[in-house]
């Protein structure tokens, strides 16, 4: 009996270090869950020093940037580094023709020269707390009849806030709390937050640096880019989340991070905090095909339309380079992630891996004599085959009509329509003053009306082809009656005809408003098929959902008990909270006879330089940094200058900008993507294949110092030699 137990022990523990690297795991869970393993993989302080909820620790130095990227304070004047394609848009925000930031990079020589982003927050959480049982007690006393309150966000931020009051959680401005979900239900935590909302753009290389092989090397290793920028938080005098003003100061933070020049080595431990977005563990085979066939399958095809068209006119002039930037780049990203979660779905088997997953959940169930688990599958398997037909036809809305058409953020005409019914003159002035001011704000975001005409007929044209005639939404009568079925005629009306097609047409729409005009205006009629479209697609999927929850809470709950018989860790699927994974800095082998080394250097990027592809053009100073081999103290022993790493950490979306640690908690790099071949992670996690790609710290420090020659950055910084 003796030897058995013994067996087991080194069973359990083996298997726990075996898959220690996989995971996203919840920081008040480390020091029971994680400790051990992470020690035995080799960190070196004790895990307080990363999560303390009794004091500073790590944790009180990673933010959550602009609501989907991750960023780390490093330094005591709030200092906040972060990704280029995280900073992007609020680069974007400050760039013109004459101040192209984008091509040109951005570097203030000083506080006074730092530019505030209209719209970008920094949030820090405070407290992480296991509310569980309180929330179950509240439960108790729900008057939900469907019993769907256990999810509602609604509902959650009530509970919170009763919560608050009642343990006497101070919130003062700037403050909140938030009461998510985990395990389909199973489990609650509250996150009391601090956001800033006094941001400021301090630097950022230029985009053939930060974007260097852009959507070519997206999601690709090895890579070779400088993959960050850096903002500064400001707060008022007395240090408390403010709008922005003139009088606020750079925030006295009480946690920054250290940065290590030591480097690492293949097999060193490192482990990456951040917001990672969501992923989907927890499927059953039936939803990952239903991923792959709707979702996937629309990102893949429309936004590949999209961008062609996007792209060509891109290039043609600057100012609509400049315009169109961020939304490219956001398309781009999420188009290859389907693209190459499809692929590696099918080349890696997933759907089999599920499939074997969920029989021995459903055996252990037969065994247990505990028929839950097969019920909660079977209703599962049928809600999605009932979906899936209203989920598609959304998809390729989203994706083609909402998304892919900037034209139609038309302002909404509810209230002149209204006002022009009643026939009083007053308030026809006040709701045509209205429109004025909402049209004003349309015009300025749609500043190329040729370029949303050649967009509009390719997405047209896409959304026909993928969806039978019989079931479009309700326009395409339209188009089939007055217009032939030539949609490309429906977008050149919508543009020369509708009072919103130009500026020109709605001035001379506004000096005589019309019921009749704004009732037959092709783009207003265009809009409303669009919303009933996703309104009758939502209700079909909602009827069919209807049940979805509560099968998959059960499911989940058979997945985790599983697990915990097995002697395995447990971690919920990603929700864009404060998460920690840890793995080793490791090469790996993505097909057979090939070995993809875990670091890149300055040399890749010269050898994968062509000035005649915007996508690898190198700067000249760049080169010259290159050619004397002036890298100062970021060089590698043997006088290289590094420039990106790999670690097989577990990482997501909304991991980008995570501080990527060593084993002493010193800051080595910030990981900004992940590999092509590991892009099936969202839903099943491989460890032999699933790399996070990171910017080397001492790149980064490089591009700042001896590139941009902001030496007063550096000088803020603690930094171990």
């Amino acid at each position: 009996m003796k030897k058995l137990l013994l067996a087991a022990a080194i069973f359990l523990s083996t298997a726990t270090t075996i898959r220690a690297d996989e995971g996203m795991w919840m920081l008040p869970d480390l020091k029971t869950q994680n400790e051990v393993a992470m020690q035995e993989l080799g960190l070196l302080i004790p895990v307080e020093q990363i999560y303390n909820p009794d004091g500073t620790s790590l944790k009180d130095a990673v933010v959550h940037f602009a609501g989907g990227c991750t960023g780390e304070v490093i330094s005591s004047q709030g200092l906040v580094l972060t990704n280029h394609h995280c900073g992007y848009g609020f680069i974007q925000q400050h760039s013109s023709v004459k101040h192209d930031y984008l091509t040109d990079g951005f570097w203030a020589k000083e506080h006074s020269e730092e530019l505030p982003c209209k719209g970008l927050k920094i949030t820090f959480i405070k407290q992480i707390l296991d509310v569980t049982a309180y929330v179950q007690e509240q439960l108790k006393h729900d008057d939900d009849p469907q019993g769907t309150n256990y999810l509602s966000p609604k509902y959650l931020k009530t509970v919170a806030e009763r919560f608050a009051k009642a343990e006497g959680i101070a919130l003062p401005k700037g403050y909140s709390v938030e009461l998510k979900a985990f395990y389909g239900g199973n489990k609650y935590y509250l996150f009391v937050k601090a956001t800033y909302s006094d941001v400021r753009l301090v630097g950022a290389p230029p985009s053939s640096i930060g974007k260097f092989g852009a959507d070519t090397d997206n999601w690709m290793w090895p890579r070779q880019t400088g993959d960050f920028s850096l903002f500064r938080i400001y707060a008022s005098p007395n240090g408390e989340p403010a709008e922005y003003s003139a009088v606020n100061m750079p925030l006295r933070v009480k946690k920054h991070l250290t940065i290590s020049l030591k480097g690492y080595k293949e097999g060193d431990f490192a482990f990456v905090m951040g917001f990672p977005g969501t992923n989907w563990r927890y499927m059953i085979s039936d939803e990952v095909e239903e991923r792959m066939e709707t979702t996937n399958f629309m990102r893949i095809h429309v936004r590949d339309a999209r961008q062609q068209a996007l792209m060509k006119e891109m290039l043609k002039n600057d100012s609509v380079r400049i315009h169109y930037a961020a939304k490219y780049a956001s398309s781009a990203n999420y188009w290859k992630n389907a693209l190459g979660m499809n692929e590696g779905l099918v080349r890696l088997h997933v759907l089999d891996t599920k499939r074997q997953q969920q029989e021995k959940l459903l055996a252990r169930g037969r065994q247990l004599g505990d028929t839950s688990y097969q019920a909660a599958f079977d209703q599962i398997r049928a809600i999605v085959q009932k979906r899936r037909p209203a989920l598609y036809h959304q998809q390729a809305i989203q994706e083609a009509l909402v998304t892919g058409l900037d034209f139609m953020r038309i302002p909404s005409t509810t209230s002149i329509v209204r006002a022009l019914k009643t026939k009083d003159k007053v308030k026809i002035q006040k709701a045509s003053d209205s429109l004025r001011r909402a049209a004003d704000k349309y015009f300025a975001s749609v500043p190329f009306p040729e370029v949303e005409r050649r967009v509009g007929k390719v997405m047209l044209r896409t959304y026909a082809q993928y969806i039978p005639a019989e079931q479009r939404i309700g326009i395409f009568k339209v188009i089939d009656k007055r217009f032939k079925g030539d949609t490309d005629k429906f977008i050149d009306a919508c543009l020369d005809n509708s009072i919103f097609g130009s500026r020109e047409n709605f001035e001379k729409f506004i000096k005589k408003p019309s019921l009749y005009k704004i009732s037959n205006d092709w783009m207003v009629l265009f809009k409303y098929s669009i919303t009933d479209g996703l309104l009758q697609t939502s209700i079909a999927m909602l009827d069919a959902n209807r049940n979805y929850n509560a099968a998959h809470k059960t499911w989940v709950k058979g997945m985790m008990d599983m697990r915990q018989a097995q002697g395995l860790p447990i971690y919920p699927d990603a929700n864009s909270t404060l998460r920690l994974t840890y793995g080793k800095v490791a090469s790996y082998s993505p097909a057979d006879g090939v070995v993809n080394e875990y670091y890149t250097t300055l040399k890749g990027v010269m050898e994968k330089e062509d000035p005649d592809n915007w996508e690898f053009v190198v700067p000249e100073k760049l080169k010259q940094l290159y050619r004397d081999k002036d890298y100062g103290r970021y060089a590698l022993p043997d006088g290289e200058m590094p420039v990106c790493f790999i670690v097989d950490t577990d990482n997501t979306g909304g991991n980008s900008g995570s501080p990527v640690f060593n084993a002493r908690g010193e800051l080595i790099g910030t990981a900004f993507d992940r590999n092509y071949e590991g892009l099936t992670g969202d839903i099943a996690f491989r460890p032999s294949s699933q790399r996070a790609a990171c910017v080397d710290i001492r790149y980064t420090l490089f591009i700042i110092e001896k590139f941009a020659g902001a030496t007063h950055l550096i000088e803020e910084l603690d930094i171990a030699e």
